[in-house]
């Protein structure tokens, strides 16, 4: 029978953790994933670990021409920007963004949609130390992306029409889209229907208020398009698992 190392007692997740000779293990297993891009950045927006997607993505040589700079130095212009602007967000605010439909630059100046996801990094101390982040591709470059075109714009609609009533029917027709369309699309990228990616927007816009703001619940549930705060309150605990002013309570600590 094995005798357990010292080491392996307590938490078996600091015990590998203090072994590891490169506490950047995952970069390797990334290098081997071409339609996904990954990286670690610090406190800047600085790149700290890459993979050889992101290198061949920014029409770089090799890692080292990434590490130090910002995408804003590396891809330049409206994406370069957009991407440090989204980095800094998520340090600062702590909180993550998960699976964001967005465009990427792929190599000879072709875009593509990808679904990104960004994590605050926390050091030893629990303070926000950087951002960990990956993108997946939802297409091949140059292949027909009409319908995450239409996907795109839909969300976009969603998110600044909260507060009144989004109807599957109505968000398909202003996109050329039919229901059925517009329900498989969401299906195939998210895993859930259009009624239910606008229950997922509003909420998540809910929680990301009551962490950042001082407004009411009442003028949350209004902006969330909901006629009353208790329907919104049986909602937020449905999501969430507690009301809203015990999620607000819980973030203040």
């Amino acid at each position: 029978m094995r005798t357990p190392h010292a080491a392996d007692s307590g938490d078996p997740r600091e015990s590998l953790a203090g072994r590891l000779a490169d506490p950047f293990v995952s970069e390797a297993v990334f290098d081997h994933l071409t339609d996904i891009v990954y990286f670690v950045k610090d406190r800047q927006g600085r790149y700290v670990v890459v993979n050889d997607t992101l290198v061949e993505r920014s029409g770089a040589n090799q890692k080292s021409d990434l590490i130090g700079k910002t995408s804003e130095e590396v891809f330049g212009g409206e994406f370069g920007s957009g991407f440090l602007d989204q980095d800094l967000s998520v340090i600062q605010s702590q909180q993550p963004l998960i699976d964001e439909l967005e465009r990427h630059v792929y190599p000879s100046n072709v875009t593509g949609w990808c679904l990104t996801t960004k994590l605050p990094l926390k050091g030893a101390d629990g303070s926000v130390v950087g951002v960990v982040g990956m993108s997946r591709d939802l297409q091949s470059p140059g292949e027909d992306a009409s319908d995450l075109n239409q996907l795109a714009d839909t969300i976009d609609y969603i998110k600044r029409h909260l507060e009144t009533p989004l109807r599957t029917a109505e968000l398909a027709d202003r996109v050329g889209m039919s229901s059925y369309q517009l329900d498989r699309r969401c299906r195939e990228v998210y895993g859930i229907s259009s009624s239910q990616l606008v229950l997922q927007l509003r909420m998540s816009a809910a929680a990301t208020k009551l962490r950042q703001t001082d407004d009411s619940i009442v003028s949350i549930a209004l902006s969330s398009g909901y006629s009353d705060q208790s329907a919104f309150t049986r909602q937020f605990r449905r999501t969430f698992g507690v009301s809203p002013g015990k999620f607000r309570a819980q973030q203040s600590n």
